[in-house]
């Protein structure tokens, strides 16, 4: 049954989509549970980063199940629905205030594409398959997923994906600016696991106040922003993780951070 599954281990949130049918393309009900799932996350206090990725190894996410698109999108009132259940699943992984990671283990389409671009990083296994198809099915891409892909790839390389409608590979990708880094098929689980485990071990107040950092600088004129930016720098200073991480350096040990 096509599912979103979510588990938490050793500090790792890991998000799948279980669609295996239909290289776990994406329903509704799926996309829905996606706010679900970071919410639940966000206020687990032993969750550090949050890992996306699709089960087996054949696809990441291949897009929308179009096969339901005539119960789901036939009125005016449904497609609206429907894409303000995409827009809800990508502004909950975009916003959110955990550090989010797309490991990329397959084909990536469609709104596959625009869920690993709401990632704050992408890592993609070396037979990954990216396209945007939506110049071949005559649909508006939204301003706020444009927006999104305008700031990682630039202009010329986002009206490329676009433009062409053509898949792509994952060092095309890299090479874009898309996907950060690439790996063998063979070690890309362990690989994957071990950039979590990395993250995870980092003073999480600081990731935190990275993330409200640039959103502050993107939004220059938001007053809210620049002191929330501001607040978690200074929570940073005043934590118990700086006298952590400065003693640790001082005896030569990794530090073990708390998030307070």
């Amino acid at each position: 049954m096509a599912a979103i599954h979510g588990e938490v281990m050793d500090g790792v949130a890991w998000l799948k989509v279980d669609n295996a049918s239909k290289r776990n393309a994406m329903t509704l009900a799926m996309w829905r549970a996606i706010p679900h799932w970071m919410t639940q996350f966000e206020a687990n206090p032993d969750v550090r980063v949050v890992m996306l990725t699709g089960a087996g190894n054949q696809a990441f996410i291949s897009g929308a199940d179009i096969s339901e698109f005539a119960q789901v999108r036939s009125t005016p009132e449904d497609v609206e629905a429907y894409e303000s259940a995409v827009r809800s699943a990508e502004t909950a992984i975009r916003d959110s205030a955990l550090p989010t990671v797309a490991a990329v283990n397959g084909l990536c389409y469609g709104g596959g594409l625009g869920l690993a671009g709401s990632c704050d990083l992408r890592y993609a296994a070396r037979s990954a398959r990216f396209r945007m198809p939506a110049a071949r099915l005559g649909l508006g891409y939204g301003m706020t997923g444009v927006k999104a892909f305008l700031e990682l790839l630039g202009p010329s390389s986002l009206k490329e994906v676009f433009f062409m409608g053509e898949p792509f590979d994952a060092e095309r990708a890299r090479q874009i600016g898309f996907v950060n880094q690439v790996f063998d098929d063979e070690t890309f689980a362990e690989d994957a696991a071990r950039l979590a485990e990395t993250i995870a071990s980092n003073a999480p107040l600081t990731l935190r106040a990275l993330k409200r950092t640039i959103r502050a600088i993107n939004t220059p004129d938001d007053a809210r922003q620049q002191e929330e930016a501001l607040q978690a720098i200074q929570a940073c200073f005043d934590s118990a993780d700086y006298k952590e991480g400065q003693l640790a350096f001082a005896q030569k040990r990794r530090p073990v951070f708390q998030g307070r």
